[in-house]
């Protein structure tokens, strides 16, 4: 039997918190989350969580990430479509994207000279950052 991954407890624990209840719609669409890295809107979610058990309505996946996204599972990003899409926080190293306006491309980098001027500069300014997102819009090297 294969251990749980402790993405479960944080998640177990949030719903605990939040007197909310664990559903096995809930499970599946963790489960589908968990299996499945990359940037993935709720369409793209719904879409596989169908597949499984097509009970489940775009609504409870919406809903879903949003919860995961609530609890530190999950991160919200926008790319050059405008499209809401999701990436794993959860025991993920921190990076930034840079995102192509011509083809939506995105690329994941992590630069310690930024994180370090980001970091001064709140320092400076006595602000404690709790989170934040770098994107870049640009045009990539196969599009120019």
């Amino acid at each position: 039997m294969k251990a749980p991954r402790p993405e479960h407890q944080v998640f177990s624990d949030y719903l605990e918190q939040n007197k909310l209840k664990r559903t096995p719609h809930r499970d599946l669409i963790l489960e589908t989350f968990l299996e499945n890295e990359g940037h993935r809107s709720v369409e793209d979610i719904y879409h596989t969580v169908k597949a499984i058990d097509p009970r489940v309505g775009y609504t409870t996946v919406y809903r879903m990430m949003k919860l995961l996204s609530s609890c530190g599972l999950a991160r919200e990003i926008e790319l050059a479509d405008g499209i809401t899409r999701y990436e794993h926080l959860f025991n993920h190293e921190h990076h930034d994207h840079m995102i192509c306006m011509e083809c939506g491309k995105s690329i994941e980098f992590y630069n310690p000279e930024i994180e370090a001027l980001q970091d001064a500069a709140s320092e400076q300014l006595g602000f404690q950052v709790l989170d934040h997102k770098l994107q870049i819009y640009g045009v990539c090297g196969d599009c120019r």
